[in-house]
This record gives C-alpha cells, sequence and structure tokens, in this order.
C-alpha cells in the first residue's frame, strides 16, 4: 500500500514528537532488526529511528533495506533519523492507521 501525500503529512506530524526508538549502529542490518522494528511498530504503528555515527549503512541503504524486506513504509528522512510507519494487525493497536485509511 503506498501512501498519499495527505496520508504521509499526517504521519510526519504525529511523529514530530516522538523520539527514535529502535537505532543502527555497527551491527548494521539485519533480518533479526527488522523482525525488532516490526514488533515495535506492531504496538505503536509510528516510530523513529536513528542511524549512530558508528554505523556502516547510510540513511538512503537503510531505507532501500527496510522497505525490500518487509511491509515497512519509510515515511520520512531527516539527516539521521527516519520515521517508519506500518498499521497494526491487532484492532486495540488501530489508532493512527484507523485515520490514515480514512484519509
Amino acid at each position: 500500500m503506498g501512501l498519499r501525500g495527505k496520508q504521509k503529512r499526517y504521519l510526519r506530524a504525529q511523529a514530530n514528537n516522538l523520539r527514535p526508538l529502535f537505532s543502527v549502529g555497527k551491527n548494521g542490518l539485519t533480518q533479526n532488526w527488522i523482525d525488532q522494528l516490526a514488533g515495535g511498530l506492531e504496538k505503536r504503528e509510528l516510530i523513529k529511528i536513528n542511524l549512530l555515527q558508528n554505523a556502516d549503512a547510510s540513511t538512503e541503504e537503510t531505507k532501500q533495506f527496510i522497505e525490500t524486506n518487509s511491509n515497512i513504509q519509510v515515511v520520512q528522512v531527516i539527516g539521521r533519523v527516519l520515521v517508519l510507519y506500518l498499521p497494526a494487525k491487532d484492532e486495540e493497536y488501530q489508532k493512527i492507521s484507523s485515520i490514515v485509511e480514512n484519509m
């Protein structure tokens, strides 16, 4: 599912006050790390991740890795911070996705 401009603007506004929840460090990008991201997104739907200074991957490489190896969508990239979105499967946690879906 591709997000439309209005949906991305809404998600960026919601992510404005969030702090990065995950980091990319010297261990790099792995499938296990993607699985952890998906687990975090299952309850929150919208998170930020931070690329540490010692990370081997660039923001563009990280974005490509996330989007090709999962259903997670990168909503925004600001410097070394990425905003990620994945609708929750459990209705209990679908606070943001229910609003985004109706836009």
